[in-house]
């Protein structure tokens, strides 16, 4: 998913967004508006007249939208309640349960088993929750709304276009109220780029169908640069000086989304050990060809590779690429 909605209990404040002041046009022109879009994408008439015509705004998402009041959380308090041990536990006999599948999938696309049980977990509680907003009527209406209408404008005219397709019924296309869509919850451009048909029946089913959840998870981490047996990460013990010493002698990245901007440069391993960085048992680093990031998380500190860089594609938020990472840990194979 090229945009992940933000973890709800990650951020340090509360965000209100102001109304808009600029005027906007009713709703049933604006619809006309994205009918004649749609159908310029090439997308049917009868698809389009089915999913715009009566359409209405759903205001409760307009509210989602403008006021996202989110609990703080520190990631160490994130992470303690969402990694319990029931919930590892329930990861464990998934992974059990669907050995077989999930061999199948990551033998063809690369990431490990433990992963995608991971990733499914975060997402939807392995497939307990896919969202209950009509997709076609959230986007319209967050598209309407203005505040990042070109966004969802994009996102409506690709989720009309993955029903033309016939991949979902109009309506069984259910998600979050920002859009995101089923067991993987994909945003529709990051269906139509990622999401497989696994099992072969000609639909991309995200919603119900376990293989093509599994396989759309391997092929998004795949499309992203998941290298296939690397580790995403260590926790690890730093010298005295702590976290700001390093930072200052090795820098923090540039660019990038911005969990991503509050780790440091990629140095070689063997520099971190040089620095004396261990691992959290006073061993010292593996001697590997690789370069690692410096991640502060609370009370910890992790060395992270670039395969948490495509944990971080899925969802920038290092509360989130930490728990898909600890979790695939505690699964294991």
């Amino acid at each position: 998913m090229t945009l992940k909605l933000l973890l709800a209990g990650v951020l340090a404040w509360q965000v209100a967004v102001p109304p808009l002041t600029e005027a906007r046009p009713e709703f049933p022109a604006f619809l006309s508006q994205l009918k004649e879009q749609a159908l310029a994408k090439g997308v049917s008439a009868a698809t389009v007249e089915a999913a715009l015509t009566g359409l209405e705004p759903l205001e409760v998402v307009i509210e989602r939208d403008r006021t996202q009041a989110e609990t703080v959380l520190t990631i160490d308090q994130y992470l303690q309640r969402r990694l319990t041990p029931r919930f590892v536990r329930t990861a464990r006999e998934q992974a059990k349960t669907h050995r077989r599948l999930l061999t199948e999938v990551s033998t063809k696309y690369g990431p490990p088993a433990s992963l995608l049980v991971a990733v499914w977990g975060m997402e939807s509680n392995f497939g307990r929750f896919t969202g209950t907003r009509p997709v076609v009527q959230a986007l319209a209406t967050l598209a309407w709304d203005g505040r990042r209408g070109a966004f969802f404008t994009g996102e409506l005219l690709n989720a009309l276009e993955i029903v033309d397709k016939g991949y979902i019924e109009l309506d069984e296309m259910k998600g979050s109220w920002a859009g995101a869509m089923g067991q993987t919850q994909f945003m529709p451009s990051s269906y139509l780029a990622h999401a497989q048909d696994f099992d072969g029946d000609g639909r991309r089913d995200i919603w119900n169908g376990l293989p093509d959840v599994f396989a759309s998870i391997a092929n998004y981490m795949k499309a992203y640069g998941w290298t296939k047996g690397h580790a995403w990460g260590r926790e690890v013990r730093l010298p005295a000086g702590g976290a700001d010493r390093l930072v200052e002698k090795v820098g923090l990245r540039q660019s990038g989304c911005r969990a991503s901007r509050e780790l440091t440069l990629a140095v070689p391993l063997q520099q971190w050990q040089q620095m004396g960085v261990r691992t959290v048992t006073g061993t010292a680093l593996p001697k590997v060809d690789r370069v690692a990031s410096l991640l502060r998380a609370g009370k910890k500190h992790y060395l992270v590779y670039s395969n948490y860089d495509v944990l971080l594609g899925y969802n920038c938020a290092h509360a989130y690429a930490l728990a898909v990472g600890l979790l695939s840990d505690r699964i294991g194979n």
